[in-house]
């Protein structure tokens, strides 16, 4: 769990850094940080949606999920968990579910986490998260000096759903395969490109309501 934990601290002190110092920022300079944040997660999701060796695959399972997520309102669900989260500190931040969900679903979504969690859980070897640590405490600063605190809480999705990957890494070893890996990668980086379509504003995309595809990405990684 020493992976996770390291995890979680670097999503809030990166939080902590980032609203402090976005109360000093001008408007116009935390602009320009999120439109270079939105532009790095764009290239970052490129990179990883482009490196899937099934696209025809890739696509199904986007639209499979994308059909089950709009059929359960999984990003309402995502959503009122920010809401009830928002009402239990009395924060009156007007960004604060904005800030939780993008900032869960971005530092959430990947094979780095899965990867990661699985060699902490059964090797016992924190490198990856170590390194997914440094990787979500830049984003932290950015996300959060623009969001606000909802970002911090973030760090409560990182913590319950990479620690309950590594308590049970044992019994989720077949999420290493190359097959699913690559399946998984291909299609969290299409994920990724949307929440950075989302921090340029170029276009409201429900991620929440896709996350539905990485599961599909799992069953179809087994079988091809």
């Amino acid at each position: 769990m020493i992976g996770t934990i390291v995890n979680t601290g670097a999503v809030l002190v990166g939080s902590t850094v980032g609203i402090s110092v976005g109360r000093r920022l001008p408007e116009r300079i935390r602009t320009i940080l999120m439109q270079a944040l939105g532009l790095s997660v764009l290239l970052i999701g490129l990179k990883m949606s482009l490196s899937g060796q099934n696209m025809i695959a890739t696509i199904g399972y986007l639209l499979l999920g994308g059909i089950t997520g709009e059929l359960i309102r999984l990003e309402e669900r995502i959503e009122r968990v920010g809401e009830w989260l928002k009402e239990r500190i009395r924060s009156d931040s007007a960004s604060f579910v904005q800030g939780f969900v993008s900032a869960s679903l971005l530092y959430l979504v990947g094979a780095m986490m899965i990867v990661g969690s699985i060699q902490d859980g059964t090797a016992g070897d924190p490198s990856t998260l170590y390194v997914k640590s440094l990787l979500d405490g830049v984003a932290s600063v950015a996300l959060a000096s623009t969001f606000g605190i909802g970002v911090a809480f973030s760090a409560l999705s990182v913590f319950v759903v990479q620690g309950c990957i590594t308590l049970l890494a044992s019994k989720l070893l077949f999420l290493q395969s190359p097959g699913v890996l690559n399946a998984i990668t291909a299609t969290g980086g299409i994920l990724i490109l949307g929440i950075g379509i989302n921090l340029l504003e170029l276009k409201t995309i429900r991620t929440g309501n896709l996350l539905p595809a990485l599961a599909y990405a799992i069953m179809g990684g087994m079988v091809f």
